[in-house]
């Protein structure tokens, strides 16, 4: 019997961070949905419902990851993990990261990873936050 693949939805307004990410991510054995507008991911979500979001903080503004994310949680898909992934620290000097899990739901996310992306750190962050919607970690 073969396991389904998850589907993770990944944002970003580079194409070339959509391309490298997902590679490293379908790797790892998951199906990856690629979307450079966050509103497209959105309508996509009432077709298929994906295990987890990965979205970059800043697209066509500065607070687009935000802006979805919250979307994201205040609906019916308030339950699907939300990683927002950023190089707000490198471009701009801002230090945004959530110092902890209150930071992290005002953000409307569930994990945070800062670009340029370590893979290690970004699988780790995928394969906790969808066991704990297993009941695992």
């Amino acid at each position: 019997m073969t396991e389904e693949k998850q589907v993770l939805y990944l944002v970003d307004d580079d194409v070339d961070f959509l391309e490298i990410t997902a590679g490293v991510l379908e790797a790892a054995g998951y199906r990856v949905e690629r979307f450079t507008d966050p509103e497209d991911a959105l309508r996509r979500m009432g077709e298929q419902r994906p295990d987890l979001l990965i979205s970059d903080l800043m697209m066509d503004r500065y607070d687009a990851g935000f802006s979805f994310a919250s979307k994201v949680k205040a609906g019916s898909f308030g339950d699907v993990p939300v990683v927002i992934v950023t190089a707000v620290s490198r471009h701009l000097g801002f230090d945004l990261s959530p110092r902890g899990p209150e930071d992290l739901r005002a953000m409307g996310a569930d994990g945070w990873v800062d670009k340029p992306i370590d893979k290690a750190r970004l699988l780790e962050a995928v394969r906790s936050l969808l066991d704990r919607g297993k009941g695992g970690v």
